[in-house]
């Protein structure tokens, strides 16, 4: 299979070529060249930008095209208009925050989903979901029956740079009482970057069409952090870490409070049923310290979006106020 990727080079976009080469197929990188331009030396790398130089990508054909990095609807048409008739399939990465509020557990793909107050809005970190909602119109407008848009929800493993993921193995490694917000039984979902790389590339080969939720399946916070190492930690009352303003997602990462957590609830059958599978959370879990350990990757994490990852100093007191508090009550 001949293989275009927009972008390649970072996180999910990288799993999915290093998945592709490994089943040898002919990739080629469009992308600027400027984040870790020394991967894939076997791959074929095209150097444009794909807000303002697709020139690169002119008169050439490939049987699919994986699209990782679109995020404002302009900018994917332009791409996708390009390549039309240059590719037979197209891949996009969307996202879970597509889905409108209030959300219900187990909700699947025809759940509504968020609209652009402002249909001209290029603002990403603002109107993320409503952005990647109309991207996803874009492709199944001009691809409508040789597309897959992929919903995704929080991606996890090695070489992720957000750390809301990452930090639980590294406190792990850490030791001493490591704070948790209650209940153990509360779930969470998240899914390792080199199964949905792998799932995308399937998808290219056998031409899966549709709009498909690929996540992990919900498993309970208590059975991840055991599967950290982290087999007694010091259960937080919710309420209560709200109210010491502790933030949930980031700051504490894989939480969110029990009027937002059916976020994390959204059911993967369909994206199961076609060929989306999932490897031991050990192993996960193993890799992602591995890596983190290898690159230095620190607890506390600046990305894009914020800081990811619980201070030490602040959880220290946290945990301190946490058992003058349980003291107070129990008297």
């Amino acid at each position: 299979m001949r293989l275009l990727v927009l972008g390649g080079t970072k996180f999910l976009g990288r799993a999915a070529v290093e998945e592709a080469l490994a089943r040898g197929h002919e990739v080629t990188l469009f992308n600027r060249g400027q984040t870790n331009p020394e991967l894939f030396p076997e791959a074929e790398k095209l150097r444009g930008d794909r807000d303002g130089d697709l020139s690169a990508m002119e008169g050439r054909e490939w049987d699919a095209v994986i699209d990782p990095s679109g995020y404002v609807p302009r900018v994917v048409r332009a791409g996708a208009e390009l390549l039309r008739r240059s590719v037979g399939h197209y891949v996009f990465v969307s996202s879970g925050s597509v889905y409108a509020e209030p959300y219900v557990p187990g909700y699947d793909e025809t759940a509504p989903t968020v609209e652009l107050e402002d249909p001209a809005s290029e603002e990403v970190l603002r109107d993320y979901g409503a952005l990647k909602a109309a991207c996803e119109e874009v492709v199944r407008e001009i691809f409508p029956d040789a597309h897959t848009n992929v919903r995704a929800g929080l991606i996890v493993g090695p070489h992720d740079g957000s750390g809301r993921f990452t930090y639980w193995p590294l406190r792990a490694s850490l030791g001493g009482d490591v704070l948790a917000p209650s209940p153990p039984q509360r779930l969470t979902q998240f899914i390792d970057v080199r199964d949905l790389g792998a799932w995308m590339v399937s998808a290219c080969e056998r031409g899966v069409s549709g709009t498909f939720n690929a996540t992990g399946e919900p498993m309970t916070l208590g059975s991840v952090l055991e599967a950290c190492g982290i087999s007694q930690p010091a259960w937080v009352d919710e309420a209560f870490l709200l109210e010491q303003g502790v933030g949930p997602w980031m700051e504490l990462p894989l939480w969110l409070p029990a009027a937002d957590e059916a976020f994390l609830q959204m059911t993967v059958a369909k994206a199961v049923a076609a060929g989306l599978s999932f490897r031991p959370l050990e192993e996960t879990v193993r890799d992602t310290l591995a890596w983190a350990r290898e690159t230095g990757a620190e607890l506390v994490t600046e990305n894009q979006y914020g800081t990811a990852g619980l201070d030490p100093a602040r959880e220290a007191e946290l945990l301190e106020a946490w058992r003058r508090h349980s003291v107070t009550l129990a008297r």
